[in-house]
C-alpha cells in the first residue's frame, strides 16, 4: 500500500477511518436513499431467453446469488446506527438488515486490518444495494485502505454524486494525493463546498491540504495550513490528536524538530482512542509519555521523527 505523510490516513500513523454509523459510534460516512437488486443479473446463464430460464410468472430468472461471506456471530443488525438504516430505507426490511450486517463486518475487518475479508463483505453489500450511497462509500473505504486509489476515487465520486453530500471531500482529496496529484487535493481544499462541511470534516481537510503542501515540498505552507488550527482547538475533541500529529509532521518537514516534539507529545496526550502512533514515536512502548526535557535536540534528529509511511487510518481519514 502506498503511504504518505500528512494525509487523511497517514497523518495519524494508524489506519482507522470508520464510516459514519459504525460500531465505534464516531460516524464518518453519509449517504442517501437507494435500492439495488444487484449486479449479478448478468444474463449470461445457460439457455437465457428459453423456457427453462423463466419462472412461474414468465419472467426471466437470473443466475443464483453468489455465496455470501459469513457474518461474525457476535454482530447483529441492531448494532448499526439508526442513520445507516435511514440510508437503507428503500430496501426491503430483510435486505436492509442483511446489508447493515455486512457494513458492520466491513468496519470490524478494517479495524483488524483484515482488508481482504472487508472487501468480500463490501462486494456483497454492493451486489445487494449498489445504488445506496453509503454502500458505495464503504466499498471506496476498502479500496482506500488497500491503497487502490483509482478504484477508491471512483467509488467516492459515485457515492458523492448519489447522495449530493460533500462530506467525502477530505477522502477524495487525499485519494488525489495517492494518485500523485497534490495540486488537485489543494484545489479541493479551497473549494466553496468545504465551508459546508462539519467541523471534524474541515479539520480532516486541513490535514490533507497540509500533507499535499508537503508533497510539493512547500513545507512552510504545510505548517501555516495547520498552525492556527492546532493552537486554538481544544485538546478534548475526537480530531484533536490527528491535527496535532499532522502539525508535528509538518514542523518536522520544515526542520523544526524541537517544536515538533512538543506537538507530538500533545497528540499522544490527546489520543485516548488509539488513532495515532504518537506515543510509539515518542519512544515509550508502555505509552507512559516521556519527558522531552530528558533528551537533547539531536536525539530526535534522525530517528523516530524521520520515520514515515506509518499505517494510520481514519478516517476517516488515510496516509502516512
Amino acid at each position: 500500500m502506498s503511504e504518505r505523510n500528512g494525509g487523511f490516513r497517514g497523518d495519524s500513523g494508524r489506519q482507522g477511518h470508520s464510516p459514519r454509523g459504525g460500531s465505534n459510534g464516531q460516524g464518518a460516512a453519509r449517504s442517501g436513499p437507494g435500492g439495488y437488486r444487484g449486479s449479478d443479473d448478468s444474463r449470461q446463464g445457460p439457455g437465457f431467453g428459453s423456457r427453462d430460464d423463466r419462472g412461474p410468472s414468465g419472467r426471466p430468472v437470473g443466475p443464483p446469488r453468489a455465496k455470501e461471506p459469513e457474518i461474525p456471530s457476535h454482530l447483529e443488525a441492531s448494532q448499526a446506527d439508526r442513520s445507516v438504516f435511514r440510508e437503507l430505507r428503500t430496501l426491503t426490511k430483510d435486505n436492509a438488515e442483511g446489508v447493515a450486517l455486512h457494513l458492520l463486518a466491513i468496519e470490524e475487518f478494517l479495524e483488524n486490518e483484515e482488508l481482504e475479508r472487508a472487501q468480500e463483505h463490501a462486494q456483497t453489500a454492493v451486489r445487494r444495494a449498489g445504488r445506496v450511497p453509503i454502500v458505495r462509500e464503504y466499498m471506496g473505504l476498502v479500496h482506500y485502505r488497500k491503497g487502490e486509489w483509482s478504484k477508491a476515487l471512483s467509488e467516492f465520486r459515485t457515492a458523492r454524486r448519489m447522495s449530493g453530500s460533500h462530506h467525502l471531500l477530505p477522502l477524495i482529496a487525499d485519494t488525489e494525493r495517492g494518485l500523485g496529484r497534490p495540486e488537485k487535493a489543494i484545489e479541493l481544499g479551497q473549494s466553496r463546498e468545504v465551508d459546508t462541511l462539519a467541523v471534524a470534516e474541515r479539520m480532516e481537510m486541513a490535514v490533507v491540504v497540509s500533507g499535499a503542501r508537503r508533497d510539493l515540498g512547500q513545507t512552510g505552507a504545510a505548517v501555516q495550513t495547520l498552525r492556527e488550527i492546532a493552537r486554538t482547538i481544544p485538546g478534548n475533541q475526537p480530531w484533536s490528536a490527528r491535527v496535532y500529529y499532522a502539525y508535528a509532521d509538518a514542523l518536522i518537514a520544515d526542520g523544526k524538530q524541537e517544536d515538533a516534539a512538543e506537538w507530538l507529545q500533545r497528540a499522544a496526550d490527546a489520543d485516548d482512542q488509539g488513532q495515532t502512533d504518537a506515543a510509539e514515536r515518542l519512544g515509550d512502548p508502555a505509552e507512559e509519555f516521556i519527558d522531552l526535557d530528558d533528551f537533547a535536540e539531536d536525539d530526535f534528529g534522525d530517528t523516530a521523527y524521520n520515520e514515515r509511511g506509518r499505517d494510520e487510518r481514519p478516517r476517516e481519514s488515510g496516509r502516512d
